[in-house]
Protein backbone atom coordinates (compact mmCIF):
# COMPACT_ATOMS: atom_id res chain seq x y z
CA UNK A 1 0.00 0.00 0.00
CA UNK A 2 2.84 2.40 0.84
CA UNK A 3 4.48 1.56 -2.51
CA UNK A 4 1.24 2.36 -4.34
CA UNK A 5 1.02 5.68 -2.52
CA UNK A 6 4.64 6.57 -3.39
CA UNK A 7 4.22 5.50 -7.04
CA UNK A 8 1.07 7.63 -7.48
CA UNK A 9 2.80 10.59 -5.80
CA UNK A 10 5.80 10.24 -8.15
CA UNK A 11 3.51 10.08 -11.20
CA UNK A 12 1.62 13.15 -10.05
CA UNK A 13 4.91 15.01 -9.46
CA UNK A 14 6.12 14.04 -12.93
CA UNK A 15 2.90 15.34 -14.47
CA UNK A 16 3.28 18.64 -12.60
CA UNK A 17 6.91 19.04 -13.71
CA UNK A 18 6.01 18.28 -17.34
CA UNK A 19 3.12 20.72 -17.26
CA UNK A 20 5.21 23.48 -15.65
CA UNK A 21 8.02 23.01 -18.16
CA UNK A 22 5.62 23.13 -21.09
CA UNK A 23 3.94 26.31 -19.84
CA UNK A 24 7.35 27.90 -19.16
CA UNK A 25 8.27 27.34 -22.83
CA UNK A 26 5.24 29.24 -24.12
CA UNK A 27 6.70 32.78 -23.72
CA UNK A 28 9.90 31.67 -25.50
CA UNK A 29 7.96 30.21 -28.39
CA UNK A 30 5.57 33.15 -28.57
CA UNK A 31 8.35 35.78 -28.55
CA UNK A 32 8.87 35.62 -32.33
CA UNK A 33 5.24 34.86 -33.14
CA UNK A 34 2.45 37.46 -33.23
CA UNK A 35 -0.46 34.99 -33.44
CA UNK A 36 -2.00 36.52 -30.30
CA UNK A 37 -2.41 39.83 -32.19
CA UNK A 38 -4.55 38.29 -34.94
CA UNK A 39 -8.15 37.71 -33.76
CA UNK A 40 -9.72 34.73 -35.51
CA UNK A 41 -6.38 33.11 -36.47
CA UNK A 42 -7.03 29.78 -34.74
CA UNK A 43 -8.44 26.32 -35.55
CA UNK A 44 -12.17 26.29 -36.27
CA UNK A 45 -14.09 23.40 -34.72
CA UNK A 46 -17.60 22.51 -33.55
CA UNK A 47 -16.56 20.36 -30.59
CA UNK A 48 -13.29 19.39 -28.91
CA UNK A 49 -13.05 15.82 -27.60
CA UNK A 50 -10.28 15.25 -25.06
CA UNK A 51 -9.63 11.84 -23.47
CA UNK A 52 -7.07 12.13 -20.66
CA UNK A 53 -5.30 10.54 -17.72
CA UNK A 54 -5.51 12.41 -14.44
CA UNK A 55 -4.32 12.69 -10.87
CA UNK A 56 -6.30 14.17 -8.00
CA UNK A 57 -5.53 15.97 -4.78
CA UNK A 58 -6.50 14.44 -1.44
CA UNK A 59 -9.37 16.85 -0.74
CA UNK A 60 -12.22 14.48 -1.60
CA UNK A 61 -10.70 11.46 0.15
CA UNK A 62 -7.39 10.86 1.96
CA UNK A 63 -4.59 9.33 -0.10
CA UNK A 64 -3.26 9.41 -3.65
CA UNK A 65 -5.53 9.21 -6.66
CA UNK A 66 -5.31 8.50 -10.38
CA UNK A 67 -7.81 7.82 -13.09
CA UNK A 68 -9.20 8.35 -16.58
CA UNK A 69 -11.66 10.80 -18.00
CA UNK A 70 -12.82 12.88 -20.93
CA UNK A 71 -13.71 16.48 -21.67
CA UNK A 72 -15.95 17.94 -24.33
CA UNK A 73 -15.68 21.63 -25.20
CA UNK A 74 -18.10 23.56 -27.41
CA UNK A 75 -17.06 27.04 -28.67
CA UNK A 76 -19.68 29.70 -27.98
CA UNK A 77 -17.74 32.89 -28.87
CA UNK A 78 -15.28 32.76 -31.79
CA UNK A 79 -13.76 36.13 -30.90
CA UNK A 80 -13.60 36.29 -27.14
CA UNK A 81 -13.94 38.98 -24.48
CA UNK A 82 -10.99 41.06 -25.78
CA UNK A 83 -11.61 42.03 -29.43
CA UNK A 84 -7.97 43.01 -30.15
CA UNK A 85 -6.42 39.61 -29.33
CA UNK A 86 -6.78 36.04 -30.57
CA UNK A 87 -9.09 34.52 -27.95
CA UNK A 88 -12.20 32.33 -27.87
CA UNK A 89 -14.71 31.21 -25.25
CA UNK A 90 -16.13 27.70 -24.90
CA UNK A 91 -18.27 25.71 -22.51
CA UNK A 92 -16.42 22.61 -21.29
CA UNK A 93 -17.86 19.61 -19.46
CA UNK A 94 -16.91 16.00 -18.89
CA UNK A 95 -16.63 12.98 -16.65
CA UNK A 96 -13.64 11.70 -14.66
CA UNK A 97 -13.25 8.53 -12.61
CA UNK A 98 -10.64 8.74 -9.83
CA UNK A 99 -9.40 5.86 -7.70
CA UNK A 100 -8.10 6.90 -4.26
CA UNK A 101 -5.70 4.57 -2.52
CA UNK A 102 -3.17 4.69 0.29
CA UNK A 103 -5.55 5.83 3.02
CA UNK A 104 -5.12 4.33 6.48
CA UNK A 105 -7.97 4.42 8.99
CA UNK A 106 -8.19 2.63 12.32
CA UNK A 107 -4.96 0.77 11.54
CA UNK A 108 -6.10 -0.67 8.20
CA UNK A 109 -6.21 0.40 4.56
CA UNK A 110 -9.16 2.05 2.85
CA UNK A 111 -9.88 3.11 -0.71
CA UNK A 112 -12.58 4.76 -2.76
CA UNK A 113 -13.61 5.67 -6.29
CA UNK A 114 -15.05 9.05 -7.17
CA UNK A 115 -17.05 10.08 -10.22
CA UNK A 116 -16.38 13.75 -10.97
CA UNK A 117 -18.49 15.80 -13.40
CA UNK A 118 -16.83 19.17 -14.15
CA UNK A 119 -18.57 22.07 -15.94
CA UNK A 120 -16.69 25.29 -16.67
CA UNK A 121 -16.22 28.28 -18.92
CA UNK A 122 -13.06 27.88 -20.99
CA UNK A 123 -11.29 31.09 -22.06
CA UNK A 124 -8.68 30.28 -24.73
CA UNK A 125 -5.73 32.46 -25.79
CA UNK A 126 -3.84 31.54 -28.97
CA UNK A 127 -0.40 32.82 -28.03
CA UNK A 128 1.68 31.25 -30.84
CA UNK A 129 1.21 29.26 -34.02
CA UNK A 130 1.32 25.93 -32.17
CA UNK A 131 0.42 27.00 -28.62
CA UNK A 132 -2.74 28.04 -26.84
CA UNK A 133 -3.39 28.52 -23.13
CA UNK A 134 -6.66 28.67 -21.22
CA UNK A 135 -8.35 29.30 -17.90
CA UNK A 136 -11.41 27.39 -16.69
CA UNK A 137 -13.50 28.66 -13.77
CA UNK A 138 -16.50 26.48 -12.96
CA UNK A 139 -17.76 23.78 -10.63
CA UNK A 140 -17.84 20.02 -10.30
CA UNK A 141 -20.29 17.46 -8.97
CA UNK A 142 -18.78 14.44 -7.25
CA UNK A 143 -20.02 11.11 -5.94
CA UNK A 144 -17.90 8.65 -3.98
CA UNK A 145 -18.05 4.86 -3.98
CA UNK A 146 -16.18 3.52 -0.94
CA UNK A 147 -14.95 0.11 -2.00
CA UNK A 148 -12.50 -1.07 0.70
CA UNK A 149 -12.88 -0.50 4.44
CA UNK A 150 -11.26 -1.96 7.52
CA UNK A 151 -13.12 -5.06 8.69
CA UNK A 152 -16.06 -4.17 10.89
CA UNK A 153 -15.44 -0.40 10.60
CA UNK A 154 -17.64 1.81 8.41
CA UNK A 155 -15.88 3.86 5.74
CA UNK A 156 -15.01 7.46 6.41
CA UNK A 157 -18.12 9.59 6.66
CA UNK A 158 -16.29 12.80 5.80
CA UNK A 159 -15.87 14.34 3.35
CA UNK A 160 -19.39 13.72 2.04
CA UNK A 161 -20.04 11.01 -0.50
CA UNK A 162 -21.87 13.41 -2.84
CA UNK A 163 -21.51 17.15 -3.30
CA UNK A 164 -20.80 20.20 -5.44
CA UNK A 165 -17.64 22.28 -5.22
CA UNK A 166 -15.97 25.15 -7.13
CA UNK A 167 -13.41 24.16 -9.78
CA UNK A 168 -10.56 26.18 -11.25
CA UNK A 169 -8.06 25.11 -13.90
CA UNK A 170 -5.31 26.60 -16.04
CA UNK A 171 -3.87 24.75 -18.99
CA UNK A 172 -2.14 24.73 -22.30
CA UNK A 173 -2.25 22.94 -25.63
CA UNK A 174 0.49 22.13 -28.09
CA UNK A 175 -1.23 21.99 -31.49
CA UNK A 176 0.31 19.39 -33.78
CA UNK A 177 -2.05 20.65 -36.48
CA UNK A 178 -5.55 22.17 -36.71
CA UNK A 179 -7.18 18.91 -35.59
CA UNK A 180 -4.95 17.32 -32.90
CA UNK A 181 -3.31 18.82 -29.80
CA UNK A 182 -1.59 17.68 -26.61
CA UNK A 183 -3.57 19.18 -23.71
CA UNK A 184 -2.24 19.73 -20.18
CA UNK A 185 -4.44 20.98 -17.32
CA UNK A 186 -3.52 21.94 -13.74
CA UNK A 187 -6.07 22.88 -11.11
CA UNK A 188 -8.60 21.74 -8.58
CA UNK A 189 -9.76 19.01 -8.23
CA UNK A 190 -7.41 17.31 -10.74
CA UNK A 191 -4.30 17.49 -12.92
CA UNK A 192 -4.63 15.93 -16.38
CA UNK A 193 -2.73 15.22 -19.59
CA UNK A 194 -4.60 14.21 -22.71
CA UNK A 195 -5.03 14.48 -26.46
CA UNK A 196 -7.57 16.86 -27.97
CA UNK A 197 -9.35 16.08 -31.23
CA UNK A 198 -10.78 19.24 -32.79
Amino acid sequence: MHRTHRRAARLRSAALVTFTAAIALVPCLAHADDTIKHPGDHPQYAVEIEPHVLFGWDDLFPGSSFGLGARFSIPIVDRGFVPTINDTVAITFGADLLHFDGCYYAGASCSANFLILPVAMQWNFYVAQNWSVFGEPGLFIYHGFFDECPAGIPCLATPRETGVSPALYVGGRYHFNDHVALTMRLGFPTVSVGVSFL
